[in-house]
């Protein structure tokens, strides 16, 4: 096996442990996955990975982030001990809007930022992609009307998982970067120059 497949192979199985532990309630192992300044953007909590770890596991515990993940295939780009990860995922909670328990499947890609440190690879920040979702009543007889106002705020790519995320208390940050335009755009330029060993916030945000 050449050293470059050992790498990525290493970073896969990272990125795969991130979503198993978290979505297990794992906290003490899924604090391995971040190195010590790691970083966490999602559209309801942003900030550093201890942040984000006490956020998911309140919510775990008192039920109202029923977040799941699955991943799909990745691509690793490598540049010494940084390496720039993307994997196709979906997000899929669960969550009463309105009165009517619902599910919302948010399809797109995380986009990470990875270093080794002294043998061991980390997350430095990961930044999800969000292409495209939809939200149905888990009933399906039940019925179910949207309004339509609030909806037509949040990007399209995430717009009815920002929606039901909004309506069970959360402040969704409302400029993620989504298939195209702008934000995705400097998100890419951020990778760019994270992987030509600049700092992180150079050519990004």
């Amino acid at each position: 096996m050449s050293e470059e497949l050992n790498q990525k192979l290493r970073i896969r199985e990272l990125l795969e442990n991130w979503a198993v532990w978290s979505d297990a309630g794992d906290w003490e192992r899924f604090r391995t996955v971040w190195h010590d300044d790691g970083r966490m953007m999602a559209t309801w909590c942003q900030g550093s990975a201890d942040y984000f770890i006490e956020a998911r596991r309140e919510g775990f515990n008192r039920g109202v982030t029923s977040i799941l993940h699955f991943l799909g295939g990745s691509a690793v780009d490598l540049a010494g001990q940084r390496a720039v990860a993307q994997t196709k995922m979906t997000i899929s909670q669960r969550a009463v809007v309105d009165g009517v328990l619902c599910d919302v499947v948010c399809t797109g890609r995380f986009y990470d930022f990875l270093e080794e440190r002294r043998g061991r690879w980390g997350m430095v920040l990961r930044q999800p992609i969000y292409e495209k979702d939809r939200l149905d009543s888990v009933d399906p007889a039940a019925k179910l009307s949207l309004d339509a106002r609030l909806l037509a705020e949040f990007p399209e790519g995430y717009r009815h998982l920002a929606y039901l995320q909004t309506k069970i208390g959360y402040k969704v940050k409302r400029d993620m970067p989504g298939l195209k335009g702008p934000a995705v755009e400097r998100l890419y330029a951020q990778g760019k120059a994270w992987l030509a060993n600049r700092p992180l916030d150079e050519g990004g945000r």
